[in-house]
């Protein structure tokens, strides 16, 4: 339901949320269905059960089952190219989709803090149905918890996904081998930077958007074209530099990056010179990385850039022999260094 329609009804117990509507009585069920079932396009027709009934027959063909889980806790809540709500229904649809999974259903449990506002609430939910909406994703079950005042920060979200991985299709880390290809979707870091923006950490003319989309479609795509694709993973917190250093270490082998082929924004790399940042650990919320074989990877970038979420696509480096978990970057001056894992925390409550 859109967010205008939602807006028109009336709001049950006033401009926000207090401790009544987590109580498990009538203003909870008010706001269940007055409010998050009908915004997020839930059908009211069916009982309130503890849990969602799946047909097994879609994992009858040999197939398998994905399962995710995850949540998010971004600060600010709505951002430049999305908020909490589009975030939520993305990150989950990509964490099935790099499995190699076909997204189905989603859950969605929603904590609340007091005094949040429902004008918030409604925008937030219409911004998840209509990012399920485009992903072709049936949110199925959920929850909604309300804490006191202070005892969160306005709002949580947390999602768990169900995915159906085609017979035959094994994506795994451990599958990587000398002389495999990296391809990189696009611009890294946008997501980080455009939580720094909204933050208002930046006096910017230029606003930054966040990248934050569904993968499934431009991954189906990526296989078809390079079906013995060895694993995809999307380059969320801790960012390509950290997704490196696990393939590397999981696989025991070595790889290396080329800075000149690494797509950053001009706008990204001079707030990372000025703040001290790098990009390669910015977070992102619709970059994936595939290692692809040699014999494959042209056909695999040029499926990537016929769709708009790899438009910008480039092949950044390679694996090599050795030595086991070393990665390595070859500067724009011809001289390499190490990347290692991310230690710490760049940037907080991105995602």
């Amino acid at each position: 339901m859109a967010a205008a329609q939602v807006n028109k009804r009336k709001r049950p117990y006033g401009k926000a949320i207090n401790l009544s509507h987590g109580s498990g009585g009538k203003a909870m069920r008010d706001l269940v269905e007055g409010l998050i079932l009908p915004a997020l396009g839930c059908e009211l027709n069916s009982p309130l059960e503890d849990q969602a009934r799946l047909p097994i027959s879609l994992w009858e063909s040999g197939g398998h089952m994905a399962f995710t889980t995850d949540s998010y806790v971004v600060d600010p809540l709505f951002f430049p190219g999305g908020d909490i709500g589009s975030l939520a229904i993305n990150g989950t649809v990509n964490d099935l989709a790099v499995g190699g999974a076909e997204p189905l259903f989603l859950s969605c449990g929603l904590i609340l803090e007091e005094g949040l506002l429902f004008t918030t609430l409604e925008s937030v939910l219409s911004s998840m149905a209509q990012a399920a909406r485009s992903a072709g994703v049936t949110i199925v079950t959920g929850d909604t918890k309300v804490v006191p005042r202070g005892g969160a920060d306005k709002l949580f979200i947390n999602t768990a996904g169900i995915g159906r991985i085609p017979a035959g299709r094994q994506l795994s880390l451990m599958a990587i081998q000398p002389g495999d290809r990296l391809l990189l979707n696009g611009y890294l870091g946008d997501h980080g930077a455009a939580i720094l923006q909204a933050r208002g950490d930046l006096a910017l003319e230029a606003e930054i958007q966040s990248d934050c989309q569904p993968l499934h479609t431009v991954i189906a795509k990526l296989l078809t074209a390079a079906p013995n694709t060895r694993c995809l993973r999307d380059l969320t917190r801790g960012g390509l530099g950290t997704v490196l250093n696990e393939f590397a270490e999981g696989a025991g082998v070595s790889i290396r990056i080329h800075e000149d082929a690494i797509p950053v924004r001009p706008v990204v790399r001079g707030i990372c010179e000025l703040l001290g940042l790098d990009p390669l650990y910015l977070a992102n919320e619709g970059k994936l990385l595939a290692v692809v074989p040699e014999n494959e990877i042209e056909g695999a970038l040029a499926a990537l850039r016929r769709d708009p979420a790899g438009e910008q696509a480039a092949i950044i480096g390679e694996v090599l022999p050795g030595p086991a978990g070393r990665v390595r970057l070859r500067s724009h001056f011809g001289g390499e260094r190490l990347v290692d894992m991310l230690v710490g925390e760049q940037l907080p409550r991105i995602c």
